[in-house]
């Protein structure tokens, strides 16, 4: 027997957070975790293309950790205290800046700016940072109307982003593909 996946709750353009608290799906709180799924969506996608053990292993750890994020924009902060969430730690951070330096010494220093492509996976892992950069930005937004969220999401997505944007780099020399630099027009 199988469970249905509908169940109409949501038609009128309402849905429940975490702890049963109804809110519009327009909600800043459902745009934050929606867009947190939407990263980890892309990043599922750019590590079907990675054939890297290391860089899938992290990559799966930090699907993780987006869940856990989501969990906490998805949970009612005034019912939080109460539920076992699970929290993200000042060492996620860590680690993925631990990740950020070993790929960066392995680079050529960037010159110029780079342009997104040359590569399925280079293409993928520019537009997971261009996500990041986007819940980042609905984060903080979130933080600078008096909405809760922990900072440390905030943190963490600052930091996932600059990752992401090193294992772009890292990826593309791991492949033999060129960088694209950007070349401005100049008249």
């Amino acid at each position: 027997m199988s469970i249905k996946i509908y169940t109409k709750t949501g038609d009128g353009g309402k849905t429940s957070l975490i702890g049963g608290t109804k809110v519009p799906k327009s909600n800043i709180r459902i745009e934050s975790y929606g867009t947190v799924d939407e990263l980890n969506s892309f990043i599922g996608l750019a590590n079907d293309l990675i054939q890297h053990d290391e860089v899938k292993l992290m990559l799966k750890e930090v699907q993780d950790r987006l869940f856990t994020i989501g969990s906490s924009l998805a949970c009612d902060p005034e019912k939080e205290p109460m539920m076992k969430i699970p929290d993200l730690k000042e060492s996620d951070v860590t680690i993925l800046e631990a990740k950020i330096d070993l790929m960066n010494e392995e680079l050529p220093l960037m010159k110029s700016f780079i342009l997104p492509g040359g590569h399925q996976v280079v293409s993928t892992l520019h537009v997971c940072r261009c996500v990041c950069r986007r819940v980042e930005r609905i984060c903080v937004f979130m933080h600078e109307e008096g909405i809760f969220i922990d900072p440390l999401v905030i943190k963490y997505l600052n930091r996932l982003s600059d990752y992401l944007f090193i294992l772009a780099r890292y990826m593309a020399q791991y492949l033999n593909v060129e960088e694209i630099p950007w070349k401005p027009r100049v008249n």
